[in-house]
């Protein structure tokens, strides 16, 4: 089973990111100033023990509630749990108790370094598989974040259809995972490395995207993405050529989105508001939205930023009342960067 691979791979064959064969689970991106920031602010041990592809650093969550799915040794959890405040909570749940053992001995000594009067951090050993068995409340979380995880999971529309049932309406799940250019052969699950370095679990991008909207996540949205370097050459071999991305998204949970991005000569403005965005806010891969200037949207862009979390921070222009048809520059058909774009892409290494 996927769950016992996962196990007994994070928590027997690794000790460190430095014994992963891979970069699939390791995070390339720079960190802005404020995370790096909080980053030094966790604990040695657990920063160790961390197999993260992406930063789950989202925007704009101050005070918010949080849900880690796959916590790991906890350092999603406790970046997030500075980033959210005192008044902010942050749940982590995991399945592997080596991880959660270091996760948990920690929490005093985070709540000390962040000078809390009392922890903001919760673990829970669970499968992210059977989140119903576990003591979360339905609409319960403002965003649900997860880190290179969902991919080791063998059920993964239970994961997104638990994602959606405990985020609150306008909620976001914001994810980084591992994605195929093509469909991964089933015979490669059984093989501990392959799966434990993210990749025989990873879905085809396409077969993705169908399990998100059909979990309530009608419109998905990639933020970032990167090829990944297999430099180990009998997992190479092992794969026959398929390529990986590592790949963050974000999904919303709004009723009534649109199956395409349609346009009603909507624009919003960006006031500058956001923590951290002063110049600009990115939503996603194509829209980077500049302080000040009027930017025209789709609909479903418009009630991304207008019915979430991020409201306060725009202006908005428009309404439903008039169809121009489908609107022009929400992206392609392919989503990922098919070469490296950057040295560090083609060469690897975890930050």
């Amino acid at each position: 089973m996927n769950i016992e691979n996962s196990r007994a791979y994070y928590g027997q064959m690794l000790t460190s990111s430095a014994d992963l064969r891979t970069d699939a689970c390791c995070t390339l991106e720079a960190p802005p100033p404020a995370v790096r920031a909080a980053l030094a602010n966790v604990h040695d041990e657990v920063r160790a023990r961390y197999y993260g592809c992406g930063l789950v650093a989202p925007e704009a969550v101050e005070g918010l509630s949080i849900l880690d799915l796959g916590s790991g040794s906890g350092q999603d959890a406790y970046l997030l749990a500075q980033i959210v405040g005192e008044e902010g909570r942050v749940v982590g749940v995991d399945a592997t108790p080596e991880q959660l053992s270091v996760a948990t001995r920690h929490l005093e000594w985070h709540r000390e370094r962040f000078g809390y009067a009392q922890s903001n951090v919760r673990f829970v050993e669970g499968d992210i598989e059977r989140l119903d068995a576990l003591d979360l409340q339905p609409e319960s979380f403002d965003v649900i974040v997860s880190n290179c995880v969902i991919n080791l999971v063998a059920d993964k529309a239970a994961v997104f259809q638990a994602a959606h049932r405990l985020l609150k309406p306008g909620g976001e799940l914001y994810f980084s995972d591992v994605y195929a250019d093509r469909r991964v052969p089933r015979a490669l699950l059984a093989d501990p490395v392959l799966h434990g370095e993210c990749l025989s679990g990873a879905l085809y991008w396409a077969d993705f995207l169908a399990l998100a909207k059909g979990s309530g996540f009608a419109d998905p949205r990639l933020v970032t993405d990167r090829p990944l370097a297999i430099q180990d050459a009998d997992v190479a071999e092992k794969l026959g050529g398929i390529r990986f991305f590592s790949a963050t998204y974000r999904l919303f949970k709004l009723h009534g989105l649109e199956p395409q991005c349609e346009d009603y000569g909507q624009a919003v403005r960006y006031r500058g508001t956001v923590p951290g965005a002063a110049r600009s806010f990115t939503l996603d891969k194509h829209h980077v939205i500049e302080t000040g200037r009027v930017f025209p949207v789709c609909g479903n862009t418009w009630r991304m930023l207008g019915e979430s979390r991020f409201a306060g921070h725009f202006d908005f222009f428009g309404d439903f009342s008039r169809h121009y048809g489908v609107f022009d520059g929400c992206g392609t058909s392919i989503p990922f960067e098919v070469e490296p774009t950057t040295e560090a892409a083609a060469s690897g290494g975890c930050c």
